[in-house]
């Protein structure tokens, strides 16, 4: 498995709507801090968030709540999440899932991650450096 980077311990404080790009916004911001990280993600994957930070249940399961099944019927376990870099003004994560005493390092979206992390109670991380180059400070 790669070398994790620095990280910071974040939370999903809301999903808003960038008017101007008419795209969704997920704003991450660092619990032991006042550092407010966006990132623009597509409609499915707000649907996903605000789904889980709702607690709205529906009928039949999404991608999220799929992969989080097909990971816990296979023995595993997800650790946590990390917004690893950022590349090109495009955000990237790696799904850490655990299984017995094997970690595994997945990449994915961090707008997947962030869901998938929602359903399974995992901690959400953002690489020091990456807040570095795209947080703000204050309130959102």
């Amino acid at each position: 498995m790669e070398q994790v980077p620095e990280v910071v311990r974040v939370e999903v404080l809301r999903v808003v709507f960038d008017e101007s790009l008419e795209a969704p916004v997920v704003i991450l911001k660092e619990v032991d801090g006042d550092r407010i990280l966006p990132i623009w993600i597509g409609h499915p994957e707000a649907t996903a968030i605000v789904y889980a930070l709702e607690e709205i249940d529906i009928e039949r399961p999404l991608t999220h709540d799929l992969l989080k099944t097909v990971i816990e019927t296979f023995g595993g376990k997800v650790e946590k999440i990390v917004v690893n870099k950022l590349v090109s003004n495009t955000f990237y994560a790696r799904i850490i899932v655990r299984k017995n005493s094997t970690l595994f390092s997945i990449d994915a979206r961090p707008s997947d991650s962030i869901a998938l992390a929602l359903r399974t109670q995992a901690p959400i991380y953002v690489a020091e450096e990456v807040m570095k180059k795209s947080a703000a400070r204050g309130n959102f």
